[in-house]
């Protein structure tokens, strides 16, 4: 591993204000959260879980686990019979199951989660956290995660399996992998030999990082969901994450923040064979429900009975999936990128009006990753890593004024003419005060056309060194495809097939609490 550059969030400029304030630390937003994601405040949200997850509960999710890694053909690790200790908790991150593990940030959020497990149990020997992936295997928009880009080529899945993604077979995958110029066993293996889309990402995660002790848990279990009934009985007949989450998002809204999740009245789907729709309350005051899309009808004493008989074909929304999960895990901490930091923070009233902890949370690690490739262009154009994230302009110019030593600008003249105006405007006035506004707008004509021409000599200066800067902006591409974060788009395969002891290299590099953007020189 090269060299390594820490960076405010705030510097690289493509993270949302609300998750700037959250790793900074606002005040403000201490009402959102049960506390801040610090290692000294472990200790109290362990004494918080300890009250509402039971022994028996132990018990339940062991036995799921254990029989979920052998129907996958897996073998569990030892973290899942330590999840029977009463002093174990968990830490845990989720993610679509996106082919072939999708953007980079995948592995971010895991290794993250590894990382913070680690340190923690280092900081309180008296407990052990253990590192969770929850597999959201019951998403159903196929769009979101039949994709993948391999050194820079945009590889997708065509498919017509419909409903859970999870359940999808994903033996097909084979052939995409055949399309893409160099591919990993361990994921063609996975899906040549797998009978559903959430078996094969099991084998892929548990592949990669078995010897860290996570473990692979899927919602889309009967068992696990009997644990959730009593929470959707009062989902049904009182809404209460509606109107707890209803009203979190209004006063985040009045703070100026744009909220991702818009909850409904009732946040469940019906989940089915290749079928998952949203249950919606057809006729409030007969309490009458209605399956949308379908002829699907109940009676609020129905609906209740159907769950009871039928918990498997209960599904949350994304606005009960947080609950769902921090009921059948001792969790104490969820590990999530900018975007999911900002919609769990919406959830601290609902968590409350069920009488659930809400866990820590804590910002997955974000990197941009830097090829030998991409740190030659950068000593060749004489860059630094800071001038990756500067405005566009401010680095052009850098770039002009190395290859000639100046950067013509007419920005002193310009200053020196307005004050002349300023002048002229000033005597104007005292002559005929009516006249001022003419001058005031003879000012401001003169401003425009100074810019407008101060562009024209910027553009003609580029020009005789287009082909550098076009190199300058090829490299912006490389790193920032269509302007965004590499980690948002990048498959990791693009790395680890010239750097094939990447995701060990990044265990050593991320700090799960140092809230900073690294930069890293491969």
């Amino acid at each position: 591993m090269g060299k390594i550059t820490y960076l405010p969030f705030a510097q690289v400029g493509k993270f949302p204000k609300l998750f700037l304030d959250y790793v900074n630390g606002k005040e403000f937003l201490t009402s959102f959260i049960s506390a801040w994601a610090l290692p000294e405040n472990f200790a109290a949200q362990v004494e918080l879980k300890k009250v509402t997850f039971t022994q028996q509960k132990r018990q339940i999710l062991h036995q799921v686990l254990v029989r979920q890694y052998q129907q996958s053909g897996c073998t569990p690790p030892e973290t899942v019979l330590q999840l029977l200790q009463p002093h174990s908790f968990t830490l845990t991150t989720g993610h679509q199951l996106n082919i072939f593990t999708g953007p980079l940030y995948f592995h971010y959020k895991i290794i993250t989660t590894i990382n913070a497990a680690k340190k923690l149990s280092q900081l309180y020997p008296q407990y052990r956290f253990i590192p969770v992936y929850w597999m959201a295997s019951e998403d159903h928009d196929v769009d979101e995660i039949n994709h993948f880009r391999l050194f820079g080529k945009k590889y997708t899945w065509q498919t017509d399996q419909k409903g859970a993604v999870g359940r999808f077979n994903p033996q097909s995958l084979a052939a995409v992998a055949q399309q893409a110029p160099e591919m990993h066993h361990a994921l063609v293996q996975a899906y040549t030999h797998s009978n559903t889309l959430a078996e094969a990402t099991r084998k892929i995660v548990d592949h990669f990082y078995r010897d860290e002790g996570i473990v692979i848990l899927d919602g889309d279990d009967v068992e696990l969901k009997r644990l959730f009934l009593p929470f959707v009985r009062k989902e049904i007949t009182q809404q209460l994450s509606w109107k707890a989450v209803k009203s979190t998002t209004e006063r985040l809204t009045a703070l100026g923040y744009h909220c991702q999740v818009t909850p409904r009245q009732v946040n469940l789907f019906y989940l089915d064979h290749q079928f998952r729709q949203r249950i919606d309350i057809y006729h409030p005051e007969k309490k009458q429900y209605k399956v949308l899309n379908t002829n699907l009808f109940f009676t609020e004493e129905e609906l209740l009975q159907w769950a009871e008989e039928y918990p498997e074909k209960i599904s949350p929304n994304v606005v009960l999936r947080p609950l769902y999960q921090e009921v059948v895990l001792p969790n104490v901490c969820y590990i999530g990128g900018p975007a999911e930091i900002g919609y769990w923070l919406q959830f601290k009233e609902m968590f409350a009006a069920f009488e659930t902890p809400m866990p820590l949370l804590l910002p997955r690690n974000s990197a941009l990753l830097l090829e030998v490739r991409h740190q030659r262009k950068m000593q060749k154009l004489n860059l630094s890593v800071s001038d990756l994230f500067a405005p566009a302009l401010k680095v052009r110019q850098k770039i002009v004024f190395q290859q000639e030593n100046q950067y013509v600008t007419i920005g002193q003249e310009m200053e020196s003419i307005i004050q002349q105006w300023d002048r002229v405007i000033a005597k104007v006035a005292e002559i005929d005060p009516t006249l001022r506004q003419a001058a005031i707008a003879q000012k401001v004509f003169m401003q425009k056309k100074l810019l407008h021409f101060a562009g024209k000599i910027r553009k003609a200066q580029e020009r005789r060194h287009e082909t550098t800067l076009r190199q300058w902006a090829n490299l912006q591409e490389e790193l920032f495809p269509a302007g965004g974060l590499q980690e948002r788009s990048e498959n990791f395969l693009t790395f680890l097939l010239n750097y094939p002891h990447l995701l060990q290299e990044l265990k050593a590099v991320f700090d799960p609490f140092d809230f900073r953007f690294v930069v890293v020189e491969l």
